[in-house]
């Protein structure tokens, strides 16, 4: 029993290191050995080498960061420290579950309905409680902070006047110095006047340094009046946070009452019944009227209730959007980049075709493709409004909410355009570098070209193909930022710009969350191409970091 546990125990391990390895996440290999027992020494040295220093390392930077973003002063305030860039992500995140709470409210009915408005009035009564309370708080610690920079501020203002009243006598007597000079100018001749000019370019030294003097002290001054008092910027914060909850109840109550849905149609259908009564019984031109009103009444109620919440992006909307537009430019450059690079590997002469075009069109910037994807997209699609394609793409199941337009195809031609080239590089390099071997065997065995290039080529060039796609999806969720942010197609890069635009310290914030989130998708996008890379490779190499 023993030995059958020992065994199932190294299957487990070996199982776990296998996935681990396949997944790029080697790191953690020493973490799994350690646990059983194997070589600790070792193991915590790896550990410490692969895990704690990274940790520390960040930490370091998150430290530097939290120390030196307040230093520095922007148009927009301060750069956001890492605690301010958390409010800032839970702000975002707060502003999409309220968007999906009022479209869920607004498609209510009956006593779901009922019984959320109900929630909503007595989460109101709560709120605006608290608002009252967060609004004393902040009066309080307004007046505490008042009280504290009056105390900073009373010895800069007594310098202040002693250096007024010091430099008001020093003028007078100057004053009086030159006016005596002016006097006895023209008697003394030359001299007299070069004394007087000596004695106003002086004066005129002293007054600067006067001036300058007053400056140093009203910076002091105007410092003080700046002074950061946490008490009340945490008293504000928390006053902004419930105000905004408060106005989020009053829109869901109105959503779950007079501007729902269900309400909506239900008093549209009572005018309605009331004009169909008193059809009933009219003539003339009074059966007229109220049969243009009962069909008006009848386009409305059936607009109203097909009608959906008007839900703004929000960006978590946004970044999925985003993630749908980059893998549409990656399955068209990898549908473009793979047949090609599969015919440069494969003849030398297509190589040679190819290599002026793959020279000429790898470095162009997607700021330069993008206005031309843009042009020719809006050549084939000039109503989007009103165009076949953009109503059946709109149509399907994953796209009916994402609003893919012709800004969408353009960036997601972009994507295609910068990023097919490592892919096409690659799989050349992969069909090129195929072991002469399996290729001699193929022709002993009389194998048809699609059979060679289905059962021998492309199965060995697959480890360098998913090298190159993997290369290929980074380039693309790079490039993708740049053609949102340029075409405004909804996206993150259209959150990016959006954000630049406003300009509040908010939204300097919430930049920097869209760093982090950028990143982490693309690391998330890396290690999903790793596994796939591995999945398909024949050697026991290490996976790439």
């Amino acid at each position: 029993m023993k030995g059958k546990k020992a065994e199932y125990l190294d299957k487990v391990k070996y199982g776990v290191l296998k996935g681990l390895d396949i997944a790029g996440l080697t790191f953690l290999d020493p973490v799994i050995r350690l646990i059983y027992g194997e070589e600790p020494r070792v193991q915590v040295k790896k550990i410490g080498q692969f895990i704690v220093i990274p940790v520390i390392a960040f930490a370091i930077f998150i430290a530097l960061w939290n120390n030196m973003a307040p230093k520095h002063k922007t148009k927009s305030g301060e750069v956001p420290t890492p605690g301010v860039v958390q409010k800032a992500a839970d702000g975002v995140w707060t502003f999409h579950e309220r968007e999906t709470i009022k479209s869920s409210d607004f498609m209510l009915e009956g006593e779901a309905r009922e019984a959320a408005l109900e929630e909503a009035k007595l989460r109101l009564l709560e709120v605006e409680g608290l608002v009252a309370k967060a609004g004393d708080d902040v009066k309080a610690a307004d007046a505490e902070r008042s009280r504290l920079t009056a105390e900073v501020r009373a010895p800069n203002e007594a310098e202040l006047d002693a250096i007024v009243a010091k430099n008001k006598a020093s003028k007078a007597e100057r004053n009086a110095e030159l006016k005596a000079l002016v006097e006895k100018a023209d008697a003394a001749g030359e001299e007299g006047r070069e004394a007087y000019l000596t004695a106003l370019r002086r004066d005129r030294l002293i007054l600067s340094e006067e001036k300058e003097a007053v400056k140093l002290v009203k910076a002091k001054i105007d410092e003080a009046s700046r002074l950061k008092y946490q008490p009340l910027i945490d008293a504000r914060f928390n006053l902004k946070i419930v105000a905004e909850e408060k106005q989020f109840l009053g829109k869901r109550i109105e959503y779950l009452s007079k501007n729902n849905r269900s309400m909506k149609v239900g008093k549209y259908q009572e005018t309605l019944a009331g004009l169909r009564s008193d059809f009933a019984t009219a003539s003339g031109k009074d059966l007229e009227k109220l049969g243009s009103k009962i069909v008006r009444e009848e386009e409305r109620i059936e607009r109203v209730g097909n009608s959906e919440y008007a839900q703004p992006w929000t960006f978590p909307r946004q970044i999925s959007r985003s993630l749908r537009c980059v893998f549409l430019g990656f399955v068209i450059a990898s549908a473009i980049a793979i047949p090609i690079g599969v015919l440069c590997g494969l003849s030398s002469v297509f190589m040679a075709a190819m290599m002026p075009f793959i020279a000429l069109f790898k470095p162009v910037s997607p700021i330069v493709w993008l206005p031309i994807a843009l042009i020719v997209v809006g050549g084939f699609i000039p109503d989007p409004d009103k165009h076949w394609f953009i109503d059946t793409v709109n149509s399907m199941p994953l796209l009916s909410n994402f609003d893919i337009n012709p800004a969408f195809i353009a960036s997601a031609i972009t994507v295609a355009l910068c990023s097919l080239w490592p892919t096409l590089v690659n799989t050349a390099f992969g069909v090129a570098s195929i072991d002469k071997d399996h290729v001699n065997v193929a022709r002993v065995l009389r194998l048809g070209f699609w059979s060679r290039l289905f059962k021998i080529v492309i199965p060995s060039a697959l480890p360098l193909i998913f090298a190159g796609l993997r290369i290929s999806l980074g380039v693309g969720w790079m490039v993708l930022i740049a053609a949102e942010l340029l075409s405004s197609s909804e996206g993150i890069g259209k959150f990016v710009w959006d954000m630049f635009n406003n300009g509040s310290s908010d939204s300097f914030a919430q930049m920097f969350v869209v760093v982090f989130v950028v990143g982490i998708i693309g690391m998330v996008l890396d290690r999903i191409m790793i596994v796939f890379q591995r999945l398909v490779s024949f050697d026991e190499g290490p996976a790439s970091i």
